[in-house]
């Protein structure tokens, strides 16, 4: 009756183990400071923007000779090293906004900033270009405004056996087994209907597949990202035929003492991307996989009086893969003597060239009409 939705879910063979290529999005929630995260440490304003608040030379972790790496990323200095980490400066959009809310839905949408849109540019992925809601996965939390399409929305999960357990309660079942066609059709609730009886075939599907993993683990640290990462490698590694993972890391709206928590932050993050990417190398799966990780917008260039940064506009995004086209510094360094009217570090980089560049480039898909008939310049990092 409904084959699109539920087709009995095979298990993959190990030996004909799917190796598409992944997208794996890391997003740091909050508003990050790019330029204590790639310091200028070469640039005198910077010191003179931040006297209290600048990272001194001698600790920062020299890549150029006017650029380097918040010593809180010492775990990626080697993957830099190595040539598997590419750096983008300056990336932003005309006419920033500096809400949280309305920042990251421009950056979950693909909008302009006087425009909005009520779907995400995953979502739209997944409605041009996908069979299945679980070919993008969001790691635990609940679902963003990026992975929400019009016909599909991607799925949640923090384990395949948490999601599994959650379809087999009685309502699900009787879901899955009494949707008629004409339930699916009905204009207010066909939409609900035919996600709940796809998210219920899915489950098992994630579920079986993930157990076929017999791969090398290796050890993670102790903290939410690592554990949303240690799930994606395990379930890269498996052959699921997911084609993008979205994680979160929160907590980096630093108002206030910002360098001892940003250092934090930063380094659960080197610390579990680092453990992540080895595991991905263990099972010969790194060459398959692109990470990209961003920030709904950077801190004002100058420092506040309360030791932090408020929120502010361009800001860095950074690449990880073991099949980039090029790494280290792909752009010119911020340019701390030419800023906006507030203070704010001018882009140079519009961030849906980013996403054209993993749709076109990488997951080999048609970026325009999944940028909203927009066309952006292709970037050169894959």
């Amino acid at each position: 009756m409904l084959p699109g939705f539920l087709r009995a879910c095979q298990v993959m063979n190990p030996e004909v183990m799917n190796t598409q290529r992944n997208l794996v999005i890391i997003q740091l929630s909050g508003g990050n400071d790019g330029l204590n995260t790639i310091i200028p440490y070469g640039d005198d304003l910077y010191y003179g923007k931040r006297p209290r608040l600048g990272v001194a030379p001698d600790k920062v972790l020299k890549l150029t000779h006017h650029m380097g790496l918040n010593p809180a990323l010492r775990a990626l200095h080697s993957h830099y090293e190595q040539g598997e980490l590419a750096i983008l400066n300056n990336v932003g959009y005309p006419n920033p906004d500096r809400s949280h809310f309305r920042a990251m839905d421009i950056w979950h949408t693909a909008s302009h900033s006087n425009e909005i849109l009520n779907t995400g540019w995953i979502g739209r992925y997944l409605d041009s270009s996908c069979e299945h809601s679980y070919e993008a996965l969001q790691m635990g939390g609940s679902l963003s405004l990026a992975m929400k399409g019009k016909e599909k929305k991607a799925i949640t999960l923090q384990n395949p056996g948490r999601l599994l357990q959650a379809t087999r309660s009685p309502y699900f079942n009787t879901i899955s087994e009494h949707t008629t066609p004409e339930m699916l059709s009905d204009d207010n609730m066909g939409y609900l209907y035919k996600t709940m009886v796809e998210t219920h075939s899915s489950a098992r599907y994630i579920f079986e597949t993930s157990k076929i993993y017999s791969g090398k683990t290796v050890s993670y640290p102790r903290n939410g990202l690592a554990s949303q990462l240690r799930e994606t490698a395990k379930l890269i590694c498996s052959g699921l035929e997911t084609r993008i993972y979205y994680t979160d890391l929160s907590g980096f709206d630093t108002h206030v003492g910002q360098e001892s928590r940003q250092a934090h932050l930063l380094q659960q993050y080197a610390e579990s991307i680092s453990a992540f990417v080895e595991e991905l190398k263990a099972n010969d799966r790194f060459k398959d996989t692109l990470i990209l990780t961003f920030s709904e917008f950077g801190r004002r260039v100058e420092e506040n009086a309360s030791m932090g940064t408020d929120h502010g506009a361009a800001s860095n995004v950074l690449l990880m893969g073991g099949n980039l086209k090029r790494a280290g510094f792909l752009n010119e360094p911020p340019d701390l003597a030419n800023l906006s009217s507030d203070g704010d570090l001018k882009f140079t980089v519009d961030f849906r060239s980013v996403y054209a560049t993993a749709l076109e480039n990488w997951l080999e898909v048609k970026d325009r009409s999944i940028l909203n008939d927009r066309s952006f310049p292709l970037l050169d990092f894959v």
